[in-house]
């Protein structure tokens, strides 16, 4: 998706932003955006797997797995707080590469592409793991918080070894 992204971004923004992509200042801007924003998604991305790993697995599983529903860290304040990290992503490689069109029109696709797969595949897959203890949590708890103590939970970091 991000190739596609990139170059259709630069194809729409050759015909929507002519010359955009010859200025510097532009370039530098976003640029810095992108590594601020990249620098973003790989702190969420580490706290809240490390927060799966060090309350979600009872036993010896596969990695990445879990069979224990975690409701700690950010999990106690929102169900899907790495993918509100990974929604960045699309973001800042879009100022990586500064184009316009990848960041306004391309990576909020991306991220409602992301959006209807968490709500078609893995909160049915959840309710299949976890059952009616799911349920309960998809009740008390909503998708995204962005409440100063959620955002505060995501970048506070989580230590976990084995």
């Amino acid at each position: 998706m991000l190739a596609g992204g990139i170059a259709g971004g630069y194809f729409i923004d050759s015909v929507l932003f002519p010359g955009i992509h010859s200025n510097i200042y532009f370039h530098i801007a976003c640029f810095l955006v992108g590594l601020f924003i990249l620098f973003l998604v790989m702190k969420i991305s580490k706290n809240t797997g490390r927060t799966l790993a060090k309350y979600g697995r009872r036993g010896e599983l596969k990695r990445m797995e879990t069979n224990v529903l975690v409701k700690k860290g950010a999990y106690k304040y929102m169900r899907h707080p790495m993918h509100l990290g990974l929604f960045l992503f699309p973001v800042a490689i879009a100022c990586l590469v500064a184009s316009p069109s990848f960041i306004l029109i391309i990576s909020p696709a991306e991220v409602a592409f992301m959006l209807l797969m968490i709500k078609l595949v893995e909160e049915p897959e959840a309710i299949s793991k976890f059952g009616n203890l799911y349920l309960e949590y998809k009740k008390e708890t909503p998708w995204f918080c962005f409440k100063r103590r959620c955002l505060k939970e995501l970048f506070k970091s989580v230590s976990y070894k084995k």
